[in-house]
């Protein structure tokens, strides 16, 4: 027979039942667990589960199908890796990867397509930028997609040109982009599964009990074929692309629709680009604006009227702007919870609108450690008021906290170190960092808030989900869902108090 759970040893102690929810919390939870409960003896503070609430898994799934260029320190390195790769396919095979981040080079120019013809043997072949904005691809795949000196940059997107108009082998933006990726293979169903089922696995690792996805139909999909088979180690919540708001209006799916393992939420649309890609749309004109402001006012019309909610990505400041004027206009009703994802920067004049308008600020502290030299860079005056968590919560405005991996590591404690006392360390504008508090309400309450779930996840409450990160001084100790163990970390620390006994 199934008995109640006792996680013991840790602070506070909690009790779940056979319904995967909390029993009790702290020193009502052993009689409230039972003397027949199973006892999982761990140690270190239980914080509520945490959650990354803007993170990309088909990304992170294609680490383990095609070329990984995460950390490549030189452009020289990234080529050996696609050649390594290529030799083991067909000559006529497509070479497809991701990670590449030129930032890191020595030398920071763009690479070109030329590069790709020799490492890939002459193959088609696709590299996106660690970013996920930019495209590098071969003369072989440039040809395939029909992209030559004649073709016009398409709405919203960039070829990249030399001095005589040929491309040269670097698309910014989807609408660029995705004339070669369209043309890629997909994988096998099973293959994707498995590359996924492993990515989750990993972020269980991380602590993390759930995460907001922002991903396509196709990883829809494969989560909704890993839940069956009871191969979910996490809870996802899915954004689906603007593409598919025409689907969902016609089937009528809603916010909240599904089950507390997988569910979707809201509709993702792109204002402008990336920093790392020089496509923010800034006030002062500079960058590439992707989504007029007429569509971007139908958007939030169309998703409203079909209960869904929007989920904007807005990197630079005039994109921040757009998305707040256009979230302004429109009168909320019940369960209307919009986002702006990124807000890397925001103008002084809009901190305060982000509480009088009601939106979200669906951030990553973690892309400040990695931005400082491009900010410093680009950005220069406007630093003091960039990766500005701080003065959003001072005004007033509901933080909520993830990765964006694997544009970044997806590790929440590495988020929560960013975003509490990495500032001062780097003596890099601490005034903009919050409190330890603050950000775990954002990793946690502010995360199941920012969905719908309060009433069933975000703190450790009786009746509530039992979603746990349990961590000490080395890291991650377990990470339960549903009272169940996803991920324990063995042995445990050998200088770990003896576990109490049970009742």
């Amino acid at each position: 027979m199934i008995q109640p759970t006792l996680f013991a040893g840790c602070e506070p102690e909690v009790a779940a039942g056979v319904d995967g929810r909390i029993l009790a919390v702290g020193e009502g939870a052993r009689s409230a667990a039972g003397r027949r409960a199973e006892v999982v003896r761990l140690r270190g503070r239980a914080w509520p589960g945490l959650v990354d609430a803007h993170i990309h898994l088909e990304g992170l799934a294609d680490r383990y199908l095609g070329v990984d260029l995460e950390g490549a320190a030189t452009l020289e390195e990234a080529l050996a890796r696609i050649t390594t790769w290529s030799t083991k396919l067909p000559d006529d095979a497509w070479v497809a990867g991701r990670g590449w981040y030129n930032d890191l080079w020595g030398d920071r120019s763009f690479p070109t397509r030329r590069h790709l013809d020799a490492a890939a043997g002459g193959r088609p072949t696709y590299m996106e930028r660690k970013d996920g904005h930019s495209a590098w691809v071969s003369s072989a795949a440039l040809k395939r997609a029909g992209i030559d000196r004649a073709m016009q940059d398409p709405p919203g997107g960039v070829i990249d040109r030399d001095k005589r108009r040929e491309p040269t082998g670097i698309l910014r933006e989807n609408a660029a982009m995705d004339l070669v990726f369209d043309l890629l293979p997909r994988p096998e169903q099973a293959q994707l599964d498995d590359a996924m089922a492993r990515v989750l696995e990993d972020l269980a690792r991380l602590g993390l009990t759930a995460v907001h996805s922002m991903d396509t139909a196709q990883g829809f999909g494969s989560w909704q074929r890993l839940r069956a088979q009871g191969r979910l180690p996490i809870r996802i919540v899915y954004n689906l692309p603007l593409v598919d708001l025409l689907h969902a209006e016609r089937m009528g799916v809603r916010s909240g629709w599904g089950d507390e393992w997988l569910r979707i939420w809201g509709v993702k649309a792109f204002l402008d680009g990336s920093l790392g890609s020089r496509t923010a749309e800034m006030l002062d004109g500079s960058g590439t604006p992707r989504l007029p402001q007429a569509d971007l006012v139908d958007l939030i019309e169309r998703a409203a009227r079909a209960g869904l909610n929007v989920c904007l990505h807005a990197i630079g400041d005039g994109a921040v702007r757009r998305a707040l004027d256009a979230l302004a206009t429109h009168r909320a009703g019940p369960g209307w919870r919009p986002r702006i994802e990124h807000a890397q920067c925001v103008d002084t004049k809009d901190v305060k609108r982000f509480a009088r308008v009601g939106v979200i600020a669906s951030m990553q502290p973690i892309h400040a450690v990695a931005d400082r030299e491009l900010v410093e860079e680009y950005w220069p005056r406007l630093a003091p008021h960039s990766y500005a968590w701080g003065a959003l919560a001072r005004a007033g405005a509901r933080l909520v906290f993830g990765s964006d991996a694997p544009v970044e590591t997806a590790d929440p404690l590495a988020g929560i170190e960013a975003a509490t006392v990495w500032r001062r360390k780097a003596k890099w504008h601490p005034e903009l960092a919050v409190s330890r508090a603050v950000a775990l309400r954002a990793y946690t309450a502010g995360a199941a808030y920012a969905v719908g779930m309060e009433k069933d996840a975000g703190t450790l409450r009786a009746g509530k989900l039992c979603d746990l990160t349990v961590v000490d001084e080395a890291g991650v100790v377990a990470t339960i869902v549903g009272g169940k163990v996803s991920f324990l970390r063995t042995p445990l620390s050998t200088s770990r108090r003896s576990s109490p006994k049970t009742r």
